[in-house]
């Protein structure tokens, strides 16, 4: 997906209660900083990763408790000034049975 530095790009998905997801984000490898955070339908936080110019990829695992839609917002941050369009990848995989 094209990004905008600093800013949030907002990713609606449902997710299945008990279900195992694991979730990655890669970012533009150009950038700075790097940050996933994940809401449930009622804007509570449920997931906060954070990385730096050491690692352009954020991974995690979740399980929600109840079947709804979430919101995922990656967010990066150039490192070039005047580049301002960045490059990002979200990937969700699912474990079947």
């Amino acid at each position: 997906m094209t990004m905008q530095s600093q800013y949030e790009m907002p990713v609606i998905v449902p997710l299945t209660e008990g279900t195992w997801y694991q979730f990655v984000f890669l970012g533009d490898k150009d950038s700075k900083l790097y940050e996933v955070r994940m809401y449930d339908w009622g804007e509570k936080q449920v997931v906060y990763k954070k990385n730096g110019i050491e690692n352009n990829l954020i991974m995690f695992p979740y399980i929600p408790k109840q079947t709804t839609y979430f919101m995922i917002k990656p967010v990066q941050v150039s490192n070039i000034k005047k580049k301002k369009e960045l490059c990002g990848y979200l990937i969700i995989f699912k474990k079947v049975k």
